[in-house]
């Protein structure tokens, strides 16, 4: 099989860059994911959004973020991830990042940018049609990352 490019999503709270889960393609096609535990530094405010999350559910099946961070260098270190929506999972990351004082390892690339032959829209186009096929939910990071995955399958196809 073929490696494939690295995808990355990362959910985020309502109003803001507090990131609750994250999921990543390896080059072999697998998909790692995660909800995040969110630092103590991150609850100060008591209007927080969780999205479906509560905080007991974060704390209890997340993994710290400094380990989502490790794991994430251990798959992808000085590469490039491709991401549906690059501003909102780069400020998530950000976060990670500035938060725990370790250097950007990762460069993100919007993902229509490996399919340079389609038009402007044609892969948000495709990406929606494919969310719609596969019965997934496009805020949810495993099932970015999945049609992302199954996208590129499609359009890297002779």
């Amino acid at each position: 099989m073929a490696d494939f490019p690295g995808f990355i999503a990362v959910e985020t709270g309502e109003d803001d860059a507090l990131p609750l889960a994250i999921a990543w393609a390896l080059p072999d096609g697998r998909i790692k994911h995660t909800l995040i535990q969110p630092d103590d530094e991150w609850l100060d405010d008591e209007l927080l959004k969780l999205g479906d999350y509560s905080l007991e559910e974060l704390r209890t099946f997340g993994v710290s973020p400094l380990d989502v961070l490790r794991e994430l260098e251990g798959d992808h270190y000085s590469t490039t991830l491709y991401t549906a929506g690059v501003s909102d999972d780069e400020a998530a990351l950000s976060r990670l990042f500035d938060d725990f004082g370790v250097d950007p390892f990762v460069e993100l690339a919007p993902a229509e940018s490996l399919y340079p032959d389609m038009d402007g829209g044609g892969w948000a186009r495709a990406r929606n049609e494919l969310f719609g096929e596969l019965g997934l939910e496009p805020l949810r990071p495993e099932h970015e990352v999945q049609v992302m995955l199954y996208l590129h399958q499609r359009l890297s196809e002779p």
